[in-house]
């Protein structure tokens, strides 16, 4: 019966750390830009590099 005590409370404070992590995230605005990483991957602006060495 006591290790259900301790999974109950070990659970408790990993569901709080995410909880934490979570508002954490979201007051520092990391979803703040949903759709410019979706769109950036879409644009390729580099050019491709060449070989030119000789063997």
């Amino acid at each position: 019966m006591s290790a259900l005590y301790l999974l109950v409370l070990a659970s408790i404070a990993v569901a709080a750390f995410f909880l934490f992590a979570f508002i954490w995230s979201v007051r520092s605005n990391q979803f703040e830009d949903q759709q410019g990483s979706a769109m950036r991957m879409l644009h390729d602006n580099e050019t491709p590099q060449t070989d030119n060495r000789k063997f």
